[in-house]
């Protein structure tokens, strides 16, 4: 017998590549409302388990698909400042 297609592996073939599988570690952890200004509030539990405090930066990574972004991600960006850090300093010392 086939598996039973979800509401979520529907939606997924609708869409294309951003994709959350049954196991890959997808999870929807809460639902954000958008206030009249912009602004969404991170729920205090969801801050501390991704060790979220006062002062720290996200990056907003998104994914397009069709001219239109499909999905949003949330990271802190201390791993990215080391990430840019690894790709352009071999490139800047070159340039010395």
């Amino acid at each position: 017998m086939p598996p039973k297609k979800t509401d979520e592996s529907r939606l997924n073939q609708e869409t294309g590549p951003c994709t959350c599988e049954s196991g890959s570690g997808c999870t929807v952890e809460a639902i954000l409302t958008i206030d009249e200004r912009g602004q969404m509030v991170l729920p205090k539990d969801m801050r501390e388990k991704a060790g979220i405090g006062p002062g720290d930066k996200l990056a907003l990574i998104s994914w397009e698909r069709d001219g239109k972004i499909c999905c949003l991600a949330l990271m802190k960006t201390e791993p990215l400042s080391g990430l840019v850090k690894d790709i352009l300093g071999p490139v800047l010392q070159q340039g010395a």
